[in-house]
């Protein structure tokens, strides 16, 4: 069963949403996904099985989205199963959800993202009709005490 998430569940969201964000709080999350909640441009769902068992987070992003043509663009910016439950079809029964609450805003595209090197999020994403937009490598360096190169 899918349901979209309501305020009463954004601690059971933050839970879930900890197995996939390790760098994030229970506190930061449940302060994020009650944001959310209250959002006309986002939406969370929930999956059960008995109990909750994953979720997926989209939004509708009016800046540029990478290979896309049009704005807003339904935006995919988390999808968790429980280990236990993947391969079962709540993944893509959390993102069909998530499409429709796109259409239903008015977008005609639907884009996501994920690390280069999670292989399980990309065989997912391809196997759900997504093409790959692109690839890129982000950089970073401290420029508070760097040396001068001049």
């Amino acid at each position: 069963m899918i349901k979209q998430a309501v305020k009463e569940d954004v601690l059971t969201l933050a839970e879930l949403a900890m197995q996939m964000w390790k760098d994030s709080t229970v506190s930061e999350l449940t302060d994020s996904f009650a944001d959310i909640i209250e959002s006309e441009n986002a939406v969370c769902f929930l999956a059960y099985c008995g109990k909750p068992i994953g979720f997926a987070q989209c939004q509708l992003r009016h800046d540029y989205v990478e290979g896309t043509q049009t704005s807003p663009v339904g935006y995919l910016e988390g999808i968790f199963i429980k280990e236990e439950f993947r391969r079962q079809g709540y993944a893509e029964e959390l993102l069909l959800a998530c499409e429709k609450w796109a259409k239903e805003k008015g977008c005609t595209e639907f884009a996501s993202d994920c690390e280069i090197n999670n292989h399980g999020s990309l065989a997912f994403h391809l196997k759900m009709g997504f093409t790959e937009a692109n690839r890129i490598i982000c950089f970073r360096k401290d420029i508070g005490n760097a040396a001068s190169f001049l």
